[in-house]
C-alpha cells in the first residue's frame, strides 16, 4: 500500500471522512427523532418511520451498528492519513513529525466535517437524515446481526456489573406536568386559546368542586312549604332550567324538577305541590373534596349534569353543574368572551368592586393576582382567615402581596372589596413602598 499513489490514497480518505459524517450524522438525526411523531408517521404507513421505527425499538443494536461503522472507518483513515504523511514526509521531515502532523490535522477534519457539521444538521433536521439513513441501517444490520449481537453482549455484561440494565429503559409516557409543558411549548402549532383549553383539562385533577360550587346560601330552589303563589313566581323568574325541591331547608333536599318539565305538566288542571313532587328527579350527591376530572365522568356516568356537594356529615355545601366544570375548561358562556364575572365589577379608577363570595380562582384568573387558594375558596374566606376576626369597614389587608380594601361588610361577613391590581404590580416592582 506504500505504493499506492498519493491521489487514490486521498481520494480514499475523502471517502472515509464522508463515510463517518454519515454515520455521525445518521445516529444523532435517530436519536433525536421525536417520538410522538415517529409513532404518527408510523400509523400514516411512512416507510422511513416504519423502519426508523423498527431500528429504535433495540436501540442497542442500533448504536453498536452505527459505532461499529464509524470506529472503524476512523481507524482506516487514521492508517491512510499515517502512509500519505510517510509519502508526503520523504527527503523533506522526519517521519515523526510527519506522523504528528497528519494526525493533528485528520483530527482538525474529522471533528469539523465528520462529527460537528453533521451531527448539527442532524438535530436540526433529524427525519431527512434519519429516514434515509434508516434504508440503509436496515439490510446493514440483517447482514452484520452477529457481530453486533456479540459486541452488544460484552458491552451489556459490563453494564451489569453496574447494576444497569438494557430492558429498564425509560418509558415514553408522560406526565402532567411533562405534557402540561409540551403543549405550553408548542408555540404556533397550536392556537394559543386552544392550548389555555388543554392545560385546562389537565388542571381539572387539581381543582375540587369546592373551587367552582354555588355556596349553600346563594342555591336557587324551591321550597315546598312556600305558598303556591311564591312557587309559580319562583318557576316564572328562574333563571336556571333545574332547580332543587326542598323542605323547609335545603338539608332536607327531595330531587331537582327540569322547568321543561313543569311546562308540560302546567297545562294540567289543578297543578300543585304534589304534581311538582311527581316531576321531582332523584339528587346526586357529590363528596367535598372530589376533583374535577372525576366529577365529570360522575355526571356522564349518571347522565345528569348537576349535583349538591356534602360534607362528611351530610350536610350541604353548595350545588356543581356540568356547566360550571366545562366553564374551567373553555371560559366563561357569555357573549363577551373577555368579560368578567358578574362578582368582578371594574371601576373607573382601574380598580375593581369584588363581591365577598366570589371564588379566588376567578379572582387570579381575571385580574392576573396569585392569591392562595390552598384553603378557604372565596374573597371573603380568605380575608377572615387571615385577619382570625370579622374586620370593620374602611380596612385595608395586604395577602400575599396584594393590598385588599374591605368596603362593606354586612351579616357577620365581609360582602365587598376593592382590589387595585395596577397598585399590586407598582408596590411588587417598589418593595420598600410594600413595607
Amino acid at each position: 500500500m506504500n505504493e499506492l499513489p498519493l491521489g487514490i490514497l486521498f481520494g480514499a480518505l475523502a471517502v472515509l471522512v464522508v463515510l463517518s459524517a454519515c454515520f455521525s450524522g445518521s445516529e444523532t438525526g435517530l436519536m433525536t427523532l421525536n417520538r410522538y411523531r415517529l409513532k404518527h408517521l408510523v400509523k400514516a404507513k411512512h416507510p422511513g418511520a416504519i423502519r426508523a421505527s423498527s431500528l429504535l425499538d433495540k436501540p442497542d443494536r442500533l448504536i453498536g451498528l452505527i459505532l461499529l461503522g464509524n470506529n472503524f472507518v476512523n481507524i482506516m483513515a487514521s492508517s491512510l492519513t499515517t502512509l500519505i504523511a510517510m509519502q508526503l514526509a520523504k527527503g523533506h521531515m522526519s517521519s515523526e513529525s510527519a506522523i504528528t502532523i497528519g494526525a493533528i490535522l485528520l483530527t482538525l477534519v474529522i471533528l469539523i466535517f465528520a462529527e460537528v457539521a453533521p451531527k448539527t444538521l442532524a438535530a436540526l433536521k433529524p427525519e431527512r437524515i434519519a429516514f434515509p439513513a434508516a434504508f440503509i441501517y436496515k439490510p446493514l444490520l440483517n447482514i452484520l446481526l452477529p457481530l453486533v449481537v456479540s459486541v452488544n453482549y460484552v458491552a451489556n455484561g459490563l453494564l451489569k456489573l453496574i447494576n444497569v440494565r438494557t430492558e429498564d429503559s425509560d418509558s415514553l409516557s408522560l406526565s402532567t406536568e411533562e405534557l402540561r409543558t409540551v403543549v405550553n411549548e408548542a408555540g404556533a402549532m397550536i392556537p394559543r386559546r386552544h392550548q389555555k383549553m388543554l392545560v385546562s383539562i389537565l388542571d381539572l385533577e387539581k381543582v375540587t368542586v369546592e373551587d367552582i360550587m354555588i355556596p349553600r346560601n346563594e342555591i336557587a330552589g324551591i321550597d315546598i312549604d312556600d305558598s303556591w303563589k311564591e312557587i309559580e313566581e319562583t318557576l316564572i323568574f328562574s333563571s336556571y332550567t333545574k332547580l332543587p325541591l326542598y323542605q323547609g331547608e335545603i338539608d332536607n333536599v327531595l330531587g331537582f324538577i327540569h322547568l321543561r318539565d313543569v311546562l308540560k305538566m302546567k297545562q294540567k288542571e289543578n297543578f300543585d305541590q304534589e304534581d311538582l313532587l311527581e316531576l321531582a328527579n332523584e339528587t346526586l350527591f357529590i363528596p367535598e373534596g372530589t376533583a374535577l376530572n372525576t366529577q365529570l365522568l360522575h355526571f356522564q356516568r349518571e347522565k345528569t349534569r348537576v349535583g349538591l356537594v356534602v360534607n362528611e356529615y351530610g350536610d350541604i355545601q353548595g350545588l356543581v353543574t356540568m356547566e360550571d366544570i366545562l366553564e374551567e375548561i373553555v371560559g366563561e358562556f357569555t357573549t363577551d368572551p373577555s368579560s368578567l364575572s358578574k362578582d368582578i365589577m371594574p371601576q373607573d379608577d382601574g380598580s375593581y368592586l369584588i363581591d365577598g363570595s366570589a371564588h379566588l380562582r376567578d379572582i387570579n384568573r381575571a385580574l392576573q393576582l396569585s392569591l392562595p387558594t390552598k384553603g378557604p375558596k372565596t374573597i371573603n374566606g380568605l380575608i377572615l382567615e387571615y385577619t382570625e376576626m370579622i374586620p370593620n369597614a374602611d380596612t385595608s389587608v395586604m395577602i400575599n402581596g396584594c393590598p385588599i380594601d374591605i368596603i362593606q361588610i354586612k351579616d357577620n361577613s365581609i360582602k365587598t372589596v376593592r382590589i387595585n391590581p395596577q397598585k399590586n404590580r407598582h408596590m411588587q416592582n417598589d418593595p420598600d413602598k410594600e413595607s
